[in-house]
């Protein structure tokens, strides 16, 4: 009995939050080609050569023409761009 509540709430959940616009349940984009990165009064911007993120922060590493920036994931944008 108690299975069968639990199975029918999670598939309540499910149904309810698809309902939710465009927003994913899983995000599987981890694939950025292109970013901004906020550095003091100026922004960094250019094709990703490869990122990485710490699962135990919020601090991403950037590399960008060469350059790796180990930043707070507030200061950056990545950029999925398909044309690119």
């Amino acid at each position: 009995m108690k299975k069968a509540f639990i199975a029918a709430f999670a598939a309540a959940m499910l149904l309810t939050m698809t309902g939710c616009g465009n927003n994913k349940m899983i995000d599987t984009v981890y694939t950025f080609n292109y970013a901004y990165i906020k550095v003091g009064d100026k922004t960094v911007e250019g094709t990703v050569e490869n990122w990485m993120d710490y699962s135990d922060s919020e601090q991403l590493q950037i590399t960008i023409d060469g350059v790796t920036y180990l930043t707070s994931a507030e200061n950056v944008l990545l950029v999925y761009d398909p044309k690119a």
